[in-house]
């Protein structure tokens, strides 16, 4: 196939027949990640650009959603794989497991996004009790043969037939310990020879079956195997927490095998083109001599330094230092790149867009920027909100990190994943979950991580292992997810078994023991750390100035990603803020103004008698003398408001909530009326709240006397708010202040109720205006958080001046659920089945919700062409939804002030993705 023509992906209703589904490497390119994964197509782009590849075929996911979905693999499949392995044993010059001298080949799973350790590998296909013979005389190294074979004996059995891994590990643990010796290498031709016949024997008894001595029913079943992987609990689960589709399939990739562990002249490694952990230009990544690519990601053995090459294997050091530079200007981003040395002969087995900590990625995108490899519309696509969120968490005290205090050192290891975590120690996922969901924190601990691992990996706050560099699973997960990770702390002695931990000095830490880890320096704590403010948050309040001479390089980064993200949105970003201390800080983050202020939060605290009173007023008067009362205090709430947003839009809703919620819960009601009727004591103001919270009370008071209804059914309680307003902003402008006050009805379901409250409203403000002789620009509107209310749309913007989208109880309305029952009660469930890939109140419904959304947006423009939209339900913030509203056309969105930097960056990255790249 040339490279100009369309990849052959099966359409809707296509013949399967028609379908191609095995690509040599030399036919893809990088751009075709959907067809052959990213491992296939980055092999094939590698290829192309005449690096050293090891010569292999990739089977297309077109493939594994056939297989996925019927059972069976296509028909063709079998056919187009014999014909690409005739292709490649002639290339190669032998056959698939040839007695004398074998061709071996690796398969290996490759999903269009990187999914590192989730799916299955098997090496070394290829050799049987006859074809092992032949690799040792072509080899001229008995030891190297049967160090290959067991190897694939344990790979198979585990990842094809079922075998548990602990059973092979506990046989070569044995064999180490019979021939007392501390690592595998120190294992001699007799004694691997040994472990095969041992693990050949694990394989019969737990397998049920032999170990297949055919060498493509072999690659056959591996290749299945890789298929099934795709639904294997573990890759579910992955993709669930890096919310990646279901149905992409994987593809499989199946490479003539080269040998890292033919001696002391071969090994191999993972390098980066930077560091993943920083994003410093530098040499980075971890070499092991007489080792294959699986036992420097599984952290098995301790690997030393990537810079070590340069004096073990200078020439391969060179070559590799020239295909990293080169791999680096093609991608234009930081390169994750597997090699192995076979003899001083350097071979590459992947490379892929690299998983980076927050830090990393801020400080990478701003340096390609600046070497001219990428602009700043790209750049903005190398980073995202939820990097940034994690760049705002809080870090480690220094002054009690240095020790004392309680506090003390224990440890170093690898810093792999930058963070401050505190937690209680656990020593297997099972505990960890467990404890994280009765709400503990905890630190997850072991010698060190693999695949199964995961889900104690995603409750626990931070990762230490005392094996394992910085392209061990554990670092590279944990840095794919945000996790503060410490790797390779090998003065810590762990014991999983006994579920205890010997630090140096004999101390030994026992499982619910507090401990803390520095993912920046590496750096591991017995007691709690404590915590203080992040550069970047500091940054955000303007205590500290990127231009500075003491400013942190990130903050520099940040500076200059979110002047290119202003440049670029065209969404405005406002606040969810109540009092002036809050907004302030907004203004501070950069809102834009007051998206949404719940004047409910104004009536707690000492004013919630005054409330009370008005609750219980029995006559008109009362009912007046009350909101006479509460007129000033909401005055000067406005007041304050406006002057902190001066200048910048301020929209206030209207009380919304239940009346019973300002009165005391109802049992505790009742005991204090019971215990003063038993005393004889006066309570008489005790038995009216209880009559008013027995008349008051509703089944389901979010569908009850609340929003619209209160201001309809309580004469004078939004025309008091309203006064308050309009007054508040009189004397602003009185004070030379520029206000900007929004007024906006919640709940509404029709227009007849807005046109009676609004009818009300603009009564009040002429009366403000003509008492205070000062002109008001108050403009009114409405929270569309009711089905019918986006259904009428239309209808409803006659008598609105702008929306905003409450999208909290318009998700809770649309899907039937009751927010605080439901998620307590059957979400979990629901997300681990599948039904939601996120929970709707965190991210958007786009197919539900989003519609309504949509639709009231058009037909509201529709009717008035100037109507303002914005969203002031907490999707406001959340990076994914950011982008929704920007594609709906809505003019803001507006979220809690510490999430106004995230919206900000993720509205200027809505504004360019269209031209964008996906890099997750």
């Amino acid at each position: 196939m040339s490279e100009n023509k369309d990849p052959q992906v099966a359409q809707p209703g296509a013949s399967v027949e028609d379908v191609k589904f095995v690509y040599d490497f030399t036919e893809g390119n990088k751009d075709l990640k959907d067809l052959l994964g990213g491992k296939g197509a980055n092999l094939a782009e590698m290829t192309k650009l005449g690096l050293p590849v090891p010569p292999g075929f990739t089977i297309t996911t077109e493939a594994c959603k056939v297989y996925l979905d019927s059972g069976e693999e296509p028909a063709a499949l079998r056919d187009e794989v014999s014909a690409h392995l005739d292709a490649l044993e002639q290339r190669m010059g032998k056959k698939l497991g040839q007695a004398d001298d074998p061709l071996l080949v690796s398969v290996r799973s490759g999903a269009k996004f990187s999914m590192p350790g989730m799916m299955d590998t098997v090496l070394n296909i290829g050799l049987s009790d006859r074809s092992v013979q032949g690799l040792a005389r072509q080899a001229g190294d008995d030891r190297f043969a049967w160090d290959s074979y067991r190897r694939l004996i344990q790979m198979f059995g585990k990842t094809v037939l079922g075998v548990d891994g602990e059973l092979f590990e506990d046989a070569l643990e044995a064999a180490k310990a019979a021939k007392e010796v501390t690592v595998d290498t120190e294992l001699e031709a007799a004694d691997l020879k040994k472990l095969v016949t041992r693990f050949k024997k694990i394989v019969r008894t737990e397998a049920g079956r032999d170990f297949p001595q055919d060498p493509r029913e072999q690659m056959d079943l591996a290749i299945k195997a890789v298929f099934d992987s795709w639904n294997g609990d573990r890759a579910k689960l992955y993709r669930r927490q890096e919310r990646i589709p279901h149905d992409l399939g994987t593809a499989v990739n199946v490479c003539s095998m080269v040998f890292g562990n033919l001696g002391p002249d071969s090994g191999t490694g993972v390098a980066f083109t930077r560091d993943p952990a920083s994003g410093h230009q530098g040499v980075y990544g971890d070499y092991l001599q007489n080792a294959q690519g699986e036992d420097v990601v599984a952290g098995i053995r301790n690997t030393v330094p990537l810079a070590e090459l340069e004096r073990i294997d200078k020439r391969s050091y060179d070559q590799l230092m020239q295909i990293m530079e080169t791999l680096e200007n093609h991608y234009r981003d930081l390169c994750d790149i597997e090699f192995t040395i076979e003899r001083g002969r350097l071979w590459m087995l992947q490379t892929r867009v690299g998983k980076r900590t927050a830090g990393a990625a801020f400080r990478i995108a701003t340096q390609l920027v600046d070497q001219g490899l990428i602009d700043e519309a790209e750049a903005l696509t190398r980073v995202n909100g939820a990097q940034l969120a994690q760049l705002m968490f809080p870090r480690f005290d220094d002054g009690y990190a240095r020790g004392g205090k309680g506090v003390e050192q224990v440890g170093r290891g690898i810093a792999a994943s930058p963070g401050a975590a505190v937690g209680k120690a656990v020593f297997d996922s099972y505990t960890a979950v467990k404890w994280s969901r009765s709400g503990e924190q905890v630190i997850l601990i072991r010698r060190e991580t693999n695949p199964d691992d995961l889900d104690g990996m995603i409750a626990a706050e931070g990762i230490l292992t005392s094996r394992g560099g910085k392209t061990s699973h554990a670092a590279v997960v944990a840095r794919g997810m945000g996790k503060t990770c410490v790797c390779g702390a090998e003065e810590l002695e762990v014991d999983t078994k006994r579920r205890r931990m010997t630090v140096p000095g004999g101390h030994v830490v026992e499982e619910g023991d507090v401990v803390s880890i520095d993912g920046s320096t590496g750096r591991v704590y017995l007691g709690e750390v404590p915590v203080v403010p992040s550069p970047v948050v500091e940054y955000f309040e303007g205590r500290m100035h990127p231009g500075a001479d003491d400013a942190d390089e990130l903050v520099e980064a940040v500076h200059r990603m979110m002047a290119f993200a202003d440049r670029k949105r065209r969404l405005r970003v406002r606040a969810n803020a109540d009092n002036a201390e809050d907004a302030l800080r907004a203004r501070r983050f950069g809102a834009q103004g007051i998206g949404l202020c719940r004047t409910e939060h104004m009536f707690l605290g000492d004013r919630r008698g005054l409330v009370e009173r008005l609750i219980l007023a029995d006559t008109e008067t009362e009912r007046e003398e009350s909101l006479k009362a509460l007129l000033p205090l909401q005055k000067r709430d406005f007041v304050e408001l406006f002057e902190a947003m001066d200048g910048l839009p301020v929209t206030i809703r209207l009380l919304d909530p239940p009346l019973h919620e300002f009165l005391p819960d109802i049992t505790e009601l009742s005991v204090r009326v019971a215990l003063a009727e038993s005393r004889q004591e006066p309570h008489e103001n005790e038995l009216r709240l209880l009559q008013a919270v027995h008349r008051l009370h509703e089944q389901n008071p979010m569908l009850g006397l609340r929003g619209v209804r209160l201001g309809l059914v309580i004469p004078g309680l939004f025309t008091m708010q309203v006064r308050a307003i309009a007054e508040a902003a009189a004397e602003r402008k009185a004070a030379k202040g520029d206000p900007r006050a929004e007024i906006m009805i919640p709940l509404v379901g029709t227009v007849q109720e807005l046109e009676i409250v609004r009818e009300e409203a603009d009564k009040v403000i002429a009366e403000v205006e003509a008492a205070t002789g000062t002109g008001l620009r108050l403009a009114i509107g409405t929270m569309i958080e009711l089905p019918r209310a986006a259904l009428t749309a239309g209808q409803i913007a006659e008598a609105a001046e702008f929306f905003s989208f409450g999208t909290n109880d318009l998700t809770q309305t649309v899907w039937g659920f009751s927010r605080d029952d439901v998620e307590a009660s059957f979400f979990t469930a629901y997300l681990e089945k599948g039904i939601f890939g996120v929970s709707p109140f965190e991210t958007i419904d786009q197919d539900g919700v989003g519609s309504l959304v949509k639709l009231a947006a058009r037909a509201g423009r529709a009717t008035r062409p100037d109507l303002k939209l914005g969203v002031c339900g907490e999707h406001g913030g959340d990076p994914e939804s950011v982008h929704f509203f920007h594609e709906v056309g809505l003019d803001y969105v507006s979220c809690s002030p510490f999430r106004i930097p995230v919206a900000r960056l993720e509205a200027g990255r809505a504004a360019v993705a269209s031209t964008g790249s996906d890099h997750r």
